[in-house]
């Protein structure tokens, strides 16, 4: 199964996401965040990622894990993914378009869940209170979800 992080920037009242513009998860709305190499931690992973997708900057100590989300693709096992989930409350530099990514500040009260992955609207709320759980999310060869369980 693929390691893979997903960030999540929150600054006042607003939360950070992005137009993935390109490849897996083309066309949605979410956080930045993608494959841990296998030569990284999952830290590692997250930094990287920030700085390729948006050219955002975080240190470690800036970071806070909070999920871990287990998604099962019924069309394809190679899809298959444990995702860590981090918030970052710090950062440096203006998020900017890259080829991959286009960033969008979004009101916590205003989150487009309908351009969304469609867990999101499920676990979001719940990342947003505060709550620390894990998922496991099964989709159909549909691409939509055909259950979901909570681990914690």
């Amino acid at each position: 199964m693929k390691q893979a992080t997903l960030w999540i920037i929150l600054k006042d009242d607003k939360i950070l996401l992005c137009m993935k513009k390109r490849g897996f998860w083309a066309g949605f709305w979410n956080g930045p965040g993608w494959k841990i190499e296998t030569w990284e931690t999952q830290i590692q992973a997250m930094i990287r990622e920030m700085q390729e997708e948006t050219t955002l900057k975080a240190k470690e100590s800036d970071l806070e894990k909070v999920w871990i989300l287990h998604f099962y693709f019924d069309q394809d096992e190679s899809w298959n993914l444990d995702v860590y989930v981090f918030k970052i409350f710090d950062f440096e530099w203006i998020p900017k378009e890259t080829e991959e990514m286009k960033p969008n500040w979004f009101y916590i009260n205003e989150i487009p869940y309908e351009q969304m992955w469609e867990d999101d609207k499920i676990w979001f709320p719940r990342m947003l209170a505060g709550e620390q759980i894990e998922y496991d999310f099964y989709f159909g060869s549909d691409g939509k979800i055909r259950d979901y369980t909570v681990i914690q």
